[in-house]
């Protein structure tokens, strides 16, 4: 299987003339991580062949749903330790002994960095230079004839703990996982020769080794770094961070013609009679590896994101400082225009709608924007008068529940942003209908809120309150997007832009706290009449007697 920067193999032969054996493997691309599994189950167990399969099934599918706010440290540990729980306790059960048994060995792969760990005495190893080296630690005894007895395997005992590890890679390199039915046969010298041809031509040459009668199952998954990331190419790039800027400064053939930040960081530029803008990276980033990484990820992400929505961003292949170049857009940002006006209701129709499909765009990449306000929103006019809108700011845009909650605006965050909740689709549509409330009303919903400070939120007014124009269907899509309750919030873009888009089919929009009598009037005076009803009727009894 093939996955832009990676190309993986795996294979596995039963011992001796049996058509299946008790080994297991898999390897998958799952989003931005390449994971390889082989579980060897114990042959002695009468179950080993089921436990190697769920193991492997179990972690694979863990990883497609683990909380993206999750470390790949946390998640192979935390899967496996469960993992080995469940097969425990089910053995202890039905067999009232140790029996869903087998070894695990799985790397993960995510960017350039390797994080593994193994159970027992399959293994990792990592080729590199013409060398291989062993990552895995064999859990099994030291002493002379007692080499295959195992001191640790899934499901063996109630506790478990996994050996871990973690690796730089670098293009070229090859990590093979396998089975003690590969490593017993093949030495490190003919792993070595054969792992370039994948893991088919190495099981295949161990079986010819032993006249096609494997002693053991045998089973090998080999994962090829054909190029490493670009992110950490970009990060590793030799390439200064220029201290202090000057107007007319020259810089790869820039002009700088005037800062367009105080931090003096970004700036209009002009060459060969076109203006450009050019951001560089913050002073802080010389000394500060974790304000690097942060630029570079906002220089690539500028360079990948090549949508309608965002101004067109490259970086320069022969640069001689850390920087990256936008298109100048001409026009003015919504900050600055909301200072004079308000948006009319299809312009501000037309905002969200521009921001949803932008958020839509984001996902697919598994990022969300993380600080949508007006003052990163840049307007422009087409040929009909119409407002047009581009996104700005690359440096806010971060991994879709990331836990770095105070990134953003604090007159935007949900209320859930400010108790340490992740970024999530419903936090970010929050952040549209502050936006848009602001754009159509000319005031925050629930005021504006300093940096660090901790508000208390108290139902926001009807924007119609200060724009008479806002229609009873606009209006509850905006009340519902900024919901305090994030349930009662729209859960997906997918629901707000389909609302947005069919005006007939949005429901008025009431919170827990509204009067009855307004969210369900008809309803207020039935149940009324029907207790006046019941009163008169008591009454008129009474009166009787």
């Amino acid at each position: 299987m093939n996955n832009n920067n990676i190309k993986t193999s795996g294979f596995s032969l039963a011992k001796g003339k049996n058509l299946t054996g008790d080994d297991f493997y898999d390897v998958k691309t799952i989003g931005n991580l390449t994971i390889g599994i082989v579980c060897d189950g114990v042959g002695s167990a009468d179950a080993g062949a089921e436990a190697a399969k769920r193991v492997t099934t179990y972690l694979m599918n863990n990883f497609k749903i683990r909380p993206k706010s999750w470390s790949i440290e946390k998640s192979i540990k935390s899967f496996t330790k469960s993992i080995n729980s469940i097969l425990y306790e089910e053995s202890i059960l039905n067999y009232e002994r140790a029996e869903l048994v087998t070894t695990l060995t799985i790397v993960v792969i995510e960017g350039n960095k390797l994080y593994g760990a193994n159970v027992g005495d399959s293994r990792v190893y990592l080729y590199r230079d013409n060398t291989i080296n062993q990552l895995s630690f064999d859990h099994s005894m030291n002493e002379v004839g007692y080499e295959n007895v195992l001191v640790q395997a899934i499901g063996i005992d109630k506790e478990v703990e996994p050996y871990y590890f973690e690796n730089i890679i670098q293009k070229d390199d090859k990590i093979l996982l396998c089975s003690d039915g590969l490593y017993s046969i093949m030495s490190d010298n003919r792993l070595e020769n054969g792992i370039s041809l994948g893991a088919s031509s190495l099981v295949k040459k161990a079986s010819k080794l032993v006249e096609d009668n494997l002693a053991d199952d045998t089973t090998a998954v080999v994962i090829e770094i054909t190029q490493t990331s670009q992110i950490e190419e970009l990060k590793h790039e030799r390439v200064e961070i220029p201290k202090s800027l000057s107007v007319k400064q020259t810089i790869d053939g820039y002009t700088l013609e005037k800062s367009l930040i105080q931090n003096e960081r970004t700036w209009l530029c002009s060459k060969k009679n076109k203006q450009y803008v050019l951001k560089f990276a913050p002073t802080e980033a010389i000394e500060d590896e974790r304000i690097l990484d942060l630029f570079v990820k906002e220089a690539w992400n500028a360079k990948r994101l090549k949508a309608d929505f965002f101004p067109k961003a490259v970086i320069p292949k022969n640069r001689s400082a850390r920087y990256y170049v936008m298109q100048l857009f001409d026009g003015e940002d919504l900050d600055s225009y909301l200072s004079n006006k308000s948006l009319t209701i299809d312009d501000g129709v037309e905002l969200a709608s521009t921001l949803l499909n932008m958020l839509q765009y984001l996902l697919k990449f598994d990022l969300v924007h993380g600080d949508i306000k007006p003052h990163n929103i840049m307007i422009s006019k087409d040929e009909k008068e119409n407002l047009k809108f581009k996104i700005i700011d690359f440096g806010s845009i971060t991994e879709i529940f990331s836990k770095n909650t105070r990134a953003g605006t604090p007159s935007f965050l949900s209320p859930e942003r400010f108790r340490d909740e992740s970024i999530s689709e419903t936090s970010e549509i929050f952040a549209i209908g502050v936006t848009l409330y602001l754009a159509l009303t000319g005031k925050y919903p629930y005021g504006e809120i300093e940096p660090f400070q901790n508000p208390n939120f108290k139902e926001a007014k009807k924007p119609s309150k200060y724009n008479k124009n806002i229609p009873l269907w606009l209006e509850s899509i905006i009340l519902r997007s900024i919901s305090i309750d994030k349930d009662a919030r729209y859960q997906n873009y997918s629901e707000m832009v389909y609302e947005l888009s069919n005006p007939q089919k949005v429901k008025p929009y009431f919170s827990k706290n509204t009067p009855l009598i307004e969210r369900e009037p008809v309803l207020f005076y039935r149940v009324g009449f029907t207790i006046m009803t019941i009163i008169n009727f008591i009454l008129i009894v009474l009166l009787v007697k």
